[in-house]
């Protein structure tokens, strides 16, 4: 078995560590937009019934548009942290690849079903045995990015070797331009996992959608079972994708501004990150982190890069304002 990774938002733990009331807590250690989305009526039969068929093909629609995807119809999923856990059953006869460091629960996955997964620095480094290929596109924790281009490169030498090529664009709404979702009907060999809860600041909801084409949608549906998204969730990605997010990215990109502007005060170097996050290294990183803590500040810290603090976004003035007294109040 292996050690359960340690993700951002563990708020309770760290109050029982360091003190303080879990809700009185700032949490920046997350990538979700801190100002969650106003939320539709949700009609009582989405709450009253099992889905309906109607339901999961609204949600799909909306999906459809939003993520402008052509004929491919993204299937609804509860979170994508549920399909990254059956990729192992997707592997072919060779060996599966991550470009790393990323989301650790990719590595987790494929160790768990006692697979070999190596990480990989570059796409360069991957070799005919690779047939299982996943990137996180915006990267998390660091932010990089492929091109649309080299994607397609990769995906259509991973083809002709009959290998698949993942990619996770969870942090994808902020970049639209990067995202392969209108590339899908034409890269057969291609999976999308696209998270709903971060940019729309509902992460509690567990929702995400993979596009993929339809045979490949049809294991992930058999795998998953029936029923395995509710009807409110369905309900609100339909009402909600369908909108206009116009505020949504805006107000995204106001707190990520305001977010660089404490880093920079504080002398913090940013060395990467997405729209809902920054990527900073320190060598006093470790005691930064345990100083914000007794601040009752959370960010996000790695083991495997003890360097690094991730930041997510403060969710309005007030917020700014506290991070970058902590900070200040910080001294080596």
């Amino acid at each position: 078995m292996t050690n359960r990774i340690a993700h951002g938002g563990g708020i309770t733990a760290a109050a029982r560590l360091y003190g303080g009331r879990p809700e009185d807590w700032l949490d920046l250690s997350t990538g979700i937009n801190p100002n969650p989305i106003a939320l539709p009526e949700i009609p009582v039969s989405a709450w009253h019934r099992l889905p309906d068929q109607h339901l999961v093909e609204r949600a799909r629609e909306a999906a459809r548009i939003y993520y402008r995807t052509g004929d491919v119809q993204p299937l609804p999923v509860p979170g994508t942290q549920s399909v990254i856990q059956l990729l192992p059953r997707l592997r072919s006869a060779g060996n599966a690849a991550i470009l790393s460091p990323t989301y650790g629960e990719y590595a987790r996955a494929f160790a768990l079903a006692g697979l070999p997964a190596p990480g990989i620095a570059e796409i360069d480094d991957l070799t005919p045995e690779h047939k299982l290929v996943i990137v996180v596109n915006p990267n998390n924790p660091d932010g990089r990015t492929l091109s649309v281009s080299r994607l397609r490169q990769l995906h259509d030498r991973l083809q002709e070797r009959g290998g698949v090529l993942v990619v996770d664009e969870a942090f994808g709404d902020m970049e639209p331009e990067s995202s392969l979702a209108p590339h899908a009907a034409s890269m057969p060999n291609l999976i999308i996992f696209r998270s709903f809860g971060k940019f729309f600041g509902l992460a509690g909801l567990r929702l995400g959608f993979v596009i993929a084409e339809a045979s490949i949608l049809g294991r992930f549906e058999d795998w998953l079972g029936p029923w395995a998204v509710s009807g409110p969730a369905l309900s609100l990605a339909a009402s909600l994708m369908a909108g206009d997010t116009t505020t949504v990215r805006n107000r995204v990109l106001d707190r990520r501004s305001a977010l660089d502007a404490v880093l920079r005060q504080a002398k913090l170097k940013t060395i990467g990150g997405t729209g809902l996050f920054a990527l900073v290294a320190d060598d006093h990183a470790s005691d930064i982190y345990s100083h914000l803590c007794r601040h009752h500040v959370l960010v996000r810290k790695f083991d495997y890069a003890p360097n690094w603090l991730r930041f997510g976004l403060a969710p309005d003035e007030d917020a700014d304002r506290r991070l970058a007294g902590a900070l200040e109040d910080y001294s080596i």
